[in-house]
């Protein structure tokens, strides 16, 4: 087994934006005064194994639909190269499946303990966690080849995400939690969006459809800015309802990175598009962590 192989598989640069909502979800539980260790370790597992299994499946689906072809501009993927089958990537998507579901499960009895009306409520979350992550790119009809990623990733990235790791630490929920959830959904969004621009000729080509290859490039940079704009907004509005002291506006320190990556999109060719979705996850990352010190510092 190639393991250079397989961790380029695994697309660990992705994993910072996965654990950018469980770090807000921790941070607001932490305000709460509900943080525990244990809950917020476990849910970075789960969390780490869920985003690897969505990788997985995104390479083994987009290979088998044609949208990881020679017209795509970026990095090639393990079984479009052939340095991984997609027999022995069908066996990965499976182990980490089951890797998600023990995780998961251990999750909700340490949170719950034997609090069975909880449990199965998360049980069914993390089920369609794991079906969305696979039906993402493979079967039939794949969500995210009619346009309709996006949403997915605002549901399970932000809502899902934040406020369901929340949810773990304190039992509890407002509706202002929706307002940071939407943060982290709506940034996570921006990282897809920049993806798709880059690859709106290959996507057009293989029949996949997202929202860039739908309205064309000048709309999908508008819808872009959009994004970025209604992410920090959110994040404005919560900090403005619960606040206390002008070190919960911190955040606002990432927000030229945003505006960096709104400038990429606008005028950087597809081909140079690939550096900013790292540079995107990783400003999401940073603004959940000035969010959270801001909110720790007040």
């Amino acid at each position: 087994m190639n393991t250079k192989v397989w961790l380029q598989a695994f697309r660990l640069r992705t994993l910072p934006l996965a654990l950018s909502s469980i770090a807000m979800g921790g941070f607001l539980a932490s305000a709460a005064g509900a943080f525990q260790w244990g809950i917020f370790l476990l849910c970075v597992l789960t969390t780490i194994f869920l985003q690897i299994l969505s990788n997985l499946a995104n390479d083994y689906g987009d290979s088998i639909h044609g949208a990881d072809s020679a017209d795509r501009k970026g990095p090639a993927r393990a079984v479009q190269s052939g340095r991984i089958t997609a027999g022995q990537m069908r066996a990965a998507v499976i182990i980490f499946v089951l890797l998600s579901l023990a995780s998961g499960i251990s999750l909700l009895f340490f949170s719950f303990g034997l609090a069975w009306n909880a449990i199965l409520f998360f049980l069914g979350l993390g089920l369609l966690s794991i079906g969305a992550a696979i039906a993402y790119t493979v079967g039939r009809k794949p969500y995210g080849y009619i346009g309709l990623g996006d949403l997915s990733v605002l549901i399970f990235f932000g809502l899902v995400g934040v406020m369901g790791s929340y949810y773990l630490f304190t039992k509890a929920i407002t509706p202002y939690e929706v307002l940071p959830a939407l943060s982290c959904g709506l940034f996570s969004i921006a990282v897809l969006n920049v993806n798709n621009i880059r690859d709106i000729e290959s996507d057009r080509k293989a029949g996949k459809y997202s929202i860039p290859v739908r309205i064309g490039r000048d709309k999908a940079v508008a819808y872009h800015w959009c994004l970025l704009v209604g992410g920090v907004l959110c994040a404005v509005l919560y900090t403005v309802f619960h606040y206390q002291s002008p070190t919960q506006f911190l955040f606002l320190a990432s927000v030229p990175l945003f505006v960096r990556n709104g400038l990429a999109v606008t005028h950087k060719p597809s081909t140079a598009l690939d550096p900013f979705l790292k540079q995107m996850a990783m400003s999401t990352l940073l603004f959940v962590l000035l969010f959270g010190a801001g909110l720790l510092l007040a």
